[in-house]
């Protein structure tokens, strides 16, 4: 799947965003190795440490279906009756999706334009934690 098509269903997700306390919705599609695509959206809680993030969201569904390895995550934000604009994932996320799919993953946003915006993962996330951590 192209990274405009991966960004589409980020956007079609966010739609669906539960975001009720900040008003900031997220979408976000990830895509495994197999060519499968997991949606998620972010789901607020008025406990805001319960909340959940768009890309582990749609991260959590692909691990249910054993689509694993993921090779690439879309991800946008949006207020309701804007456009969507590009945001990159948290800092969380970027450990989840390296726990995921490595340090090669593809991560795609938007630009101010709506072009698409590219990074790999190494270069979101350069030290991250991993099973040699563990000790």
């Amino acid at each position: 799947m192209s990274p405009e098509e991966l960004l589409a269903k980020a956007v079609e997700a966010l739609e669906l965003a539960y975001a009720p306390y900040s008003g900031l919705r997220v979408g976000a599609a990830v895509q495994s190795a197999d060519g499968r695509v997991f949606c998620g959206v972010n789901v607020e809680n008025a406990a805001y440490g319960e909340s959940l993030c768009a890309e582990r969201n749609a991260a959590g569904s692909a691990v249910a279906a054993g689509a694993l390895p993921l090779v690439a995550c879309a991800v946008v934000a949006g207020r309701e009756g804007s456009p969507p604009r590009g945001v990159w994932p948290c800092g969380a996320c970027r450990q989840f999706l390296h726990e995921l799919g490595g340090d090669g993953l593809r991560v795609y946003t938007l630009t101010g334009d709506g072009s698409v915006k590219e990074a790999v993962l190494a270069d979101l996330l350069p030290r991250p934690f991993g099973v040699e951590d563990l000790g």
